[in-house]
């Protein structure tokens, strides 16, 4: 076995509890999931919202709710540190986001959409992702009322990644480039 390229044991990682990952200071970042239908793709956002320190994941619509077993099996836990409100309209969660202050941002393919590698966050400010339902996408209606949409750069022959594969890309680059 190679020595410097050993994988790390779990309790090698310093990771926090839900208790402290609770009490961090506020990333700025919150998750709306407009109408998912997959409880296994809900489960994969808390994951990744865990992973990149995200404030809230407002569930939405369709979406199940914790406890879920469908959830807990992709989330592994991460539903119970990232915080998280359901919303029986989209609308309505993205309209309260904008009254606190968030930049609502619709990860969509639209006429002028900003492609995520041009993507350039405003320091200090708060952003406010939205991820739509695995066929139909964000809703129009929440996309009109959304700052601005942005979209991940394909190449291949399909117009779409799965949701939570879009989830990961996006809050990976929002990480990267500090938004706070």
């Amino acid at each position: 076995m190679n020595s410097t390229n050993r994988k790390l044991l779990n309790i090698e990682l310093g990771r926090i509890t839900p208790e402290q990952y609770r009490e961090m200071p506020g990333s700025g970042i919150v998750v709306v999931l407009d109408n998912i239908r997959s409880a296994h793709n809900i489960g994969s956002a808390f994951r990744s919202a865990d992973s990149f320190r995200v404030e809230k994941i407002y569930l939405c619509g369709i979406c199940a709710t914790p406890p879920s077993a469908e959830i807990h099996k992709s989330a592994l836990g991460a539903e119970f540190s990232v915080g998280w409100e359901y919303s029986e309209d989209t609308l309505s969660a993205v309209t309260k986001l904008k009254e606190e202050g968030y930049t609502v941002v619709s990860v969509e393919q639209t006429v002028n959409s900003v492609s995520l590698e041009g993507f350039s966050a405003e320091e200090g400010a708060k952003y406010a992702f939205v991820f739509g339902n695995e066929v139909s996408g964000v809703a129009q209606e929440v996309v009109d009322a959304s700052d601005f949409s942005l979209e991940i750069p394909q190449y291949g022959t399909k117009h779409s990644l799965n949701v939570s594969v879009s989830i990961g890309i996006v809050l990976w680059a929002a990480h990267r480039r500090n938004i706070r």
